[in-house]
């Protein structure tokens, strides 16, 4: 059993991972002069899971891999996880998410300048909703993050052979997020919003506009009622 801090270390890195993978490909496709440009909504899902899928490699014998706030507080809510590690591993995964967010930036350096709309850079870093209505959007997130948490927990329950776990993992979030994603960007993981969000507010990228702060409550509070509902939804079907 690993000890706390190489859980919170692996946990921190895996998100890192995550964003810096996850992100990029939404820098990729929206930057002006990117050689991505205009890849669309296919590769975005396709590379977020794969980007999860990269993760859990990463973190799943340490940690679980789980890179999720909301999945980590639905986990411990039905005794899969010690309460005692959840605040550890949330502040790792938020502060995970800002690096590989500032790691976006980093990379994709040159291309901020030349590109005009400070809504499409804000887009990068973290959701915004289609249309902006908040009963909807929490809805939306709230039912993403359970087909989230549900789906990975019966993908975990199955005696996959090795590697097949975490692939379908991957896959579970492709198809959220091709099927799911269109009304709020499917976020379903407040580290994925929060950190990016923090960095967009906190670095110089050229050409920003705002964080759009009154909608960062949506993609954090709606993913953790989503977990926790999809969590007992689980152990009350399978036990």
């Amino acid at each position: 059993m690993a000890t706390p801090m190489a859980q919170y270390l692996s946990e921190f890195i895996a998100t890192a991972m995550l964003i810096l993978l996850g992100n990029g490909v939404v820098a990729g496709a929206l930057l002006n002069q990117s050689k991505a440009q205009g890849a669309g909504w296919g590769v975005i899902t396709a590379a977020w899971g794969l980007a999860v899928l990269i993760g859990i490699c990463i973190a799943g014998p340490t940690s679980g891999a789980i890179m999720n706030p909301a999945l980590t507080i639905g986990l411990a809510a039905i005794g899969k996880l010690a309460w005692a590690l959840v605040p550890g591993f949330v502040i790792a995964q938020i502060a995970g998410a800002f690096v590989g967010a500032t790691l976006v930036w980093l990379t994709y350096l040159a291309h901020w300048r030349v590109s005009d709309d400070p809504e499409l850079k804000r887009a990068i870093f973290c959701t915004s909703p289609a249309i902006r209505d908040t009963k909807a959007n929490v809805l939306t997130e709230v039912i993403g993050t359970f087909a989230l948490t549900f789906g990975a927990l019966a993908i975990g329950a199955n005696n996959f052979a090795p590697g097949l776990g975490p692939l379908g993992v991957g896959l579970l979030v492709v198809v959220i997020g091709m099927s799911l994603g269109g009304p709020t960007g499917y976020a379903i993981n407040p580290a994925r919003d929060l950190g990016p969000r923090l960095a967009h507010a906190l670095l110089p990228i050229a050409g920003k506009g705002g964080s759009d702060w009154g909608y960062a409550w949506v993609p954090v509070v709606a993913p953790i009622v989503g977990a926790v509902l999809g969590a007992f939804a689980f152990q009350a079907v399978y036990g």
